[in-house]
């Protein structure tokens, strides 16, 4: 079956959905669909990759997602904007609430206690790609604002 888009972004979403489609029948598994959203530049948490999953996953044949249900569904979340990523200034601002004594710079310690515990918790293979590029190899410490510069690089 084919389908015609109506614009640009309904193509990029499924051009996106098809790298995964590994059989050619518009499905893919469950599992790939928040690899399909980062793909697509969203920066989604858990919750938001299972809402999309919920609201996208056939009843027929549970564990996988199909292109009819998923194209529309997506589309309209990107058009609402959802899932972006934050701006640098409100991150640098993050940052910046956490350094109370306004060092410029986090701990490892801390950084990686926050990381770990508060909010949408990172695995420790996370943290392991996260350290060699936030932390200075002198100071050990995490300059945040030269770590937000490289992150920048790769957004």
């Amino acid at each position: 079956m084919d389908l015609d888009f109506n614009n640009d972004l309904e193509k990029r979403i499924s051009d996106a959905f098809c790298v995964f489609d590994h059989h050619g029948d518009k499905l893919i598994d469950v599992r790939e669909v928040g690899t399909v959203l980062r793909l697509l530049g969203c920066v989604p948490t858990e919750q938001e990759v299972n809402e999309v999953i919920s609201a996208t996953e056939t009843e027929e044949t549970s564990g996988v997602v199909h292109l009819t249900k998923f194209l529309p569904h997506v589309s309209q979340l990107l058009m609402e904007r959802k899932m972006e990523p934050a701006p640098p200034e409100k991150i640098l601002e993050a940052f910046k609430t956490l350094d109370l004594e306004n060092k410029g710079y986090l701990t490892k310690e801390y950084f990686g206690k926050l990381m770990m515990e508060e909010g949408e918790p990172f695995t420790q293979e996370e943290m392991d790609e996260m350290w060699p590029v936030a932390i200075d190899p002198i100071s050990g410490h995490i300059p945040y604002e030269l770590y937000l510069n490289q992150l920048m690089v790769y957004l």
